[in-house]
Parts: structure tokens; C-alpha cells; sequence
């Protein structure tokens, strides 16, 4: 069927009456996993409420490690034909950083490239694979047979459909509607991420290198628990942020808006940055698998809408583009008749639970009001330690590595997850 557009002045659309996969969300993770679940050979209908092409909130960062899943999906040359990365460059605390990615199991580049770009080429690959994709559909209802989904109610241009289906894959985003409607619930006493971007022209735009300013501050020189960064975009322009984390009970203080204003005067020299930032965005962040209710029977919560954001950095796209395949080969090994519930969110936690447990953690030490400032120039000091914060930041620790940084973290990671009082995902047994 490929793809079909519900914009107006169209000729109306109607979904088809039943699927195998329905996958809910077009952004990167739910093309992701139309795509795999198509080359498998499953029948597959693939919406998203938008119409595209649409924005996101997000720095367009694609870490290695979101790269290798690029590669997978045989889109990383597309990728790296728009922007290449090389590594990190941090700074702070009178210190500056050039840190390049490791290594070792993942590519040695990163790349950079616009959601609006990146989204709609992804969905693409996914129309390729054989999905049939629909834009401006949205999700207002579920229909249940028992502990099972039957069907979801999809609205298209004001028109009420009923497209029946044997699995649910949400991948809606971090506000996640669908998700809500099935249960999922986010615990908002761990840390989350307030992030804002904009868009800037910059003669630096083709920087081999991510800029990472780990001393935030208001406009009133107070230190925040977050960061800024520079994510050059080859285009001629940057794409331009901050971010901070905090619990509910310990709230950022700082809009974002004057925040992020502040942070591009701060930058407009040494970037070289002309003219106004544009197209502002900000978002609110659920992170480190602090939700429950991610799976029932035959659905399935992945990416953003399962909480898979890196705590110390707000980085999503990987563990969505990772995520939506480690879910469709869950599914192809066990049958689209195999039960969800505790499956999906066992294997979430196998996979991310140690680092992501401790990665919170870490975060919740960050909005302490003493701990960044004595522990920022303790750390940005150290060629070592920022080389391993940027293994652990940038998701690049594996339980492959063998050395220190990779033993250590993963051991301190499962003694996080066995004290934590409630398991990440909602997963137990």
C-alpha cells in the first residue's frame, strides 16, 4: 500500500480494517521498528498524528552507538553524508576537554541531522521495507478483548476507523497518549530533563567535534544542574541547547527560553554564531526507565515512550533506534501470540537496567546544590575521568568491555539496580 498522507485536499484515506504489527509513532524508533518487523515479513501499518515532514525537540545528535543501528537499518551513509563528529569537546570550570569516541564495539563517528530530515527519511525506509505508513492519524481509543488488545480507534481527518491488530508497538514520545491510555504510569521522584533548542547560522557549522559546556548558568551567574551544547549540523547552521535535570523535589528554577537566549550570547563569539536563533523548542524529559506499564499482553512501550533517555544527557534516539529491534526480534523468536507483559520490560531492564539505575543516580547527586560545584572541577581536571564520562555519557559502554571503566560501571550499576526501591520498567521477577 506504501505511503499515504491524510493532508487536507487530499483524497481521504482509510487504514486498512486489520494488521499483524500496528506501530504507533513515525519518529525514529517506530520506524525503526516497522522496518524490522516489515523485512521479517509481518504485515505492518505505521501512523504517526503528525504530518510530515514535522519537528522534534531534540540536539539531532546520533552518538556512535545510534550510528551502528543506523548502519543496521543501512541508512548510515546517508547519515554521515550530512554531518560527521569525531568526539567531544568539553568545557567548564576554566578547563577544556577533546575527547575522541572510543574504539571499540561501535563506529569511531557520530553524525548530526535534523529531526525534520532524519524522521522522514527513516519512515521512508520503513515504506521501503513494505509498511504502509499513514500521517495525520491519530490514536483516541483502544479496544480490548480480554487483557489483550483487539483494536485501536484511529481518527483521520475527522473520520473514526477501527483497525484490529494482533501486536501494539507504541512509540508515540515521551508524553506517550497512547501509552497513557494502556496504563503507563512515570515517576517523576527520580531525575528528568527539561531541554530547549534552537537553530543558529554559524561559520563553525562543519566542526569536526560536539561542544559540551558542563558549567550551565543563568543570566544571573547561577550554576545549574545541566549542560549546553553545540551540535554542528554542516548545513551552515548549528543546532543549539541547554538542558538541566531535576526531581519534584528539587524543580528547576530557570526558564527556558531566557536560559537558552542566555547560553547562545555566551556562545556567539567563540562560535561565531550570525544572526537570530530560530525555531525555539523545549520538552520535558522522563528518563533512566522511571515508568511502569510499559507492556501488557501484545503491546509494547519502546524508546522515549518507555523512558529509554540516557539520565546523564538526555540522549534517546539510540536506545529507540536499538530498542525497536531488540522488541521485533523478541517478537519473531517468540510468535505474535507470546505474552508481553513481563517479557518486554524483563528485557529492557537485562539490557539497560544496570546502567540506567546508576546513571540516575548520578543524575540525582547533579541537582544537589553542593555537588556540582565541588565535583565539576574535581572532574574536568582529569583527562582520564572525562574520557570515561564520555564512554558512559555518549552510551558507549558495552557488556563486551572488559577493562576498568567497563567492569566498574556495570558492577556499581547492578548494585544500584538491587537497592533501588522500585525496578526500572516496572519489571520484577
Amino acid at each position: 500500500m506504501g505511503v499515504v498522507s491524510s493532508l487536507t485536499g487530499r483524497t481521504p484515506v482509510a487504514p486498512p480494517p486489520s494488521v499483524e504489527v500496528l506501530v504507533v509513532g513515525a519518529g525514529p524508533t517506530g520506524s525503526a521498528a516497522a522496518i524490522w518487523a516489515a523485512r521479517a515479513g509481518l504485515d505492518v501499518l505505521l501512523l504517526d498524528a503528525a504530518v510530515f515532514p514535522r519537528d522534534k525537540t531534540c540536539g539531532d545528535g546520533l552518538t556512535p552507538r545510534a550510528m551502528a543501528e543506523m548502519d543496521r537499518l543501512g541508512l548510515g551513509g546517508w547519515a554521515r553524508g550530512h554531518a560527521t563528529n569525531t568526539g567531544l569537546r568539553l568545557m567548564g570550570f576554566g578547563r577544556e576537554q577533546v575527547i575522541d569516541w572510543p574504539d571499540r564495539a561501535f563506529p569511531t563517528t557520530g553524525s548530526a541531522v535534523r529531526r525534520t530530515v532524519l524522521d522522514d527519511r527513516i519512515r521512508r525506509e520503513a515504506i521501503t521495507a513494505g509498511a504502509t505508513m499513514i500521517d495525520g492519524a491519530r490514536v483516541t481509543g483502544i479496544e480490548y478483548d480480554g487483557a489483550r488488545v483487539a483494536a485501536a480507534e484511529v481518527t483521520i481527518d475527522g473520520a473514526v476507523h477501527r483497525v484490529a491488530c494482533r501486536v501494539l508497538i507504541v512509540a508515540d514520545g515521551v508524553r506517550s497518549p497512547v501509552g497513557r491510555m494502556l496504563g503507563r504510569t512515570w515517576h517523576r521522584d527520580t531525575p528528568y530533563g527539561v531541554a530547549a533548542r534552537a537553530y543558529i547560522a554559524s561559520d563553525r557549522h562543519d566542526d569536526p567535534r560536539i561542544s559540551s559546556h558542563l558549567e550551565l548558568r543563568d543570566a544571573a551567574g547561577t550554576l545549574l544542574s545541566g549542560y549546553g551544547w553545540i551540535f554542528p549540523l554542516g548545513d551552515g547552521t548549528v543546532n543549539i541547547g541547554a538542558g538541566s535535570l531535576q526531581t519534584a523535589a528539587r524543580p528547576a528554577r530557570a526558564p527556558m527560553r531566557p536560559l537558552l537566549a542566555h547560553y547562545v550570547d555566551r556562545r556567539r563569539e567563540d562560535w561565531e554564531l550570525t544572526g537570530e536563533a530560530e525555531s525555539f523548542a523545549s520538552a520535558l524529559l522522563p528518563m533512566g526507565g522511571a515508568v511502569e506499564g510499559v507492556a501488557g499482553a501484545n503491546w509494547a512501550l519502546v524508546g522515549d515512550a518507555a523512558a529509554c533517555v540516557n539520565p546523564l544527557n538526555g540522549e534517546g534516539i539510540d536506545y529507540g533506534l536499538e530498542g525497536a529491534r531488540l522488541l521485533v526480534d523478541l517478537l519473531t523468536a517468540r510468535g505474535l501470540g507470546a505474552d508481553l507483559t513481563r517479557a518486554w520490560p524483563l528485557l529492557l531492564s537485562t539490557h539497560y537496567g544496570p546502567s540506567f539505575a546508576l546513571a540516575r543516580r548520578l543524575a540525582g547527586l547533579l541537582t544537589l546544590p553542593r555537588f556540582l560545584p565541588a565535583a565539576g572541577p574535581v572532574g574536568m581536571s582529569s583527562q582520564a575521568l572525562m574520557t570515561a564520562a564520555v564512554r558512559v555519557m555518549g552510551n558507549l559502554v558495552t557488556e563486551q568491555d572488559t577493562d576498568l571503566v567497563g567492569r566498574t560501571w556495570r558492577a556499581v550499576g547492578r548494585g544500584a539496580e538491587r537497592i533501588d526501591r522500585r525496578p526500572l520498567f516496572g519489571a520484577s521477577g
